[in-house]
């Protein structure tokens, strides 16, 4: 989901996201405020990482030489593997193509992920560029040790940016068919495909199912913008998964990028960059008002989630380059993020912008 969402610097995804972090300029954060984070041990550089329903296993993009590897790139490609949060165990599900975006499925017996294992003959492109997604990535399910794979999807499209809803009934993801990116869903057996969004300059990605398992949050970026300013402004929308009751979250203008929604289906972390270029983790509120800023570091923090009982969140950190992203874990049990705390999803607090609406259903 999102090393198909490293591009925002250009303008899911960045260009080059973790080059431009070693650009920071301005003073050193203080460090001292940062939560409690320990770095995950025995992994390869990995990407996003998503928690198990057991909080303890993870399921994640490493760098893998059995992988295909990006053309004219300094980066390895990436397979799918499941490790769990003390370094003690790893498995890896698949074994050829390049992989990104994963997620368990809720009775934790299955996953789904993305790959371009049966299109490598097709031009490898690059999960960082909205302009060269890998057009093969499809969609896969598999039982935990990557055997009984069943494919999806079928199209030679950009298939990623993959979750699951809470009662494992939905799967959603994000799909780009002509250079234009929207959210689909489909059953986990492949059936009843449905388009979500319709937009035109908006490019919706990275979804994520709220807890009532009928509302999704996403992050969206317009094509106009792209590669015209920086960092490239990003709105986090809520979204009914029929495609009704679109709702804006964010109206700062900023870059609000891989946002993560929390068991309480009030909070999410994001990214956003602060002190010149340096970028940051951010938990925000869907009800409105002024982020908290989590990390505090010289290089790159990004691609955010949290455990199922809000206790922790895994993050990727870098000291700027992107050929070292680690994994961490901070400690959010000073946060009442859990299911215990969910009281519905709140009103957004400005309101529905219908603008916006009509723009995410322009193509229709």
């Amino acid at each position: 989901m999102f090393l198909a969402s490293l591009a925002l610097a250009g303008g899911h995804n960045e260009t080059d996201t973790v080059s431009e972090a070693s650009r920071y300029a301005g003073p050193p954060p203080d460090k001292s405020k940062e939560l409690p984070v320990r770095i995950v041990p025995n992994i390869p550089p990995a990407a996003e990482a998503y928690y198990a329903p057991d909080d303890y296993h993870f399921i994640v993009q490493t760098q893998d030489p059995d992988a295909q590897q990006p053309e004219g790139k300094n980066i390895g490609g990436s397979l799918t593997y499941i490790f769990t949060d003390d370094g003690k165990k790893s498995v890896r599900i698949n074994d050829r193509g390049q992989d990104a975006c994963s997620y368990f499925f809720p009775d934790q017996q299955r996953i789904v992920w993305t790959s371009t294992r049966d299109n490598m003959d097709m031009p490898v492109g690059d999960w960082a560029s909205q302009d060269d997604y890998p057009q093969g990535a499809e969609l896969y399910t598999s039982d935990l040790q990557g055997n009984n794979v069943v494919r999806l999807t079928d199209n030679e499209w950009y298939e990623a940016e993959v979750s699951i809803s809470p009662k494992g009934d939905w799967i959603v993801f994000t799909r780009q068919i002509e250079g234009n990116l929207n959210l689909w869903r489909i059953r986990p057996d492949g059936t009843e495909e449905q388009q979500i969004t319709f937009t035109q300059d908006w490019q919706p990605g990275a979804p994520f199912y709220l807890p009532d398992n009928e509302t999704i949050m996403f992050r969206a970026w317009r094509s106009s913008e792209y590669g015209k300013v920086w960092p490239t402004p990003m709105t986090v929308f809520t979204i009914k998964h029929d495609g009704s009751d679109l709702k804006q979250r964010t109206f700062d203008g900023k870059m609000n990028w891989a946002p993560y929604p929390a068991s309480d289906g009030r909070h999410y972390v994001f990214v956003r960059v602060a002190d010149g270029r340096n970028w940051e983790v951010y938990l925000g509120d869907l009800a409105g008002g002024e982020p908290r800023r989590l990390t505090y570091n010289t290089g790159f923090d990004g691609l955010p989630s949290l455990s199922k009982n809000g206790q922790k969140m895994l993050f990727a950190r870098s000291d700027g380059s992107r050929d070292n992203l680690s994994t961490y874990v901070m400690d959010m049990s000073s946060f009442d993020l859990g299911p215990d705390a969910y009281e519905g999803i709140p009103d957004t607090v400005v309101g529905e912008n219908p603008v916006l609406v009509a723009d995410f259903h322009a193509g229709r």
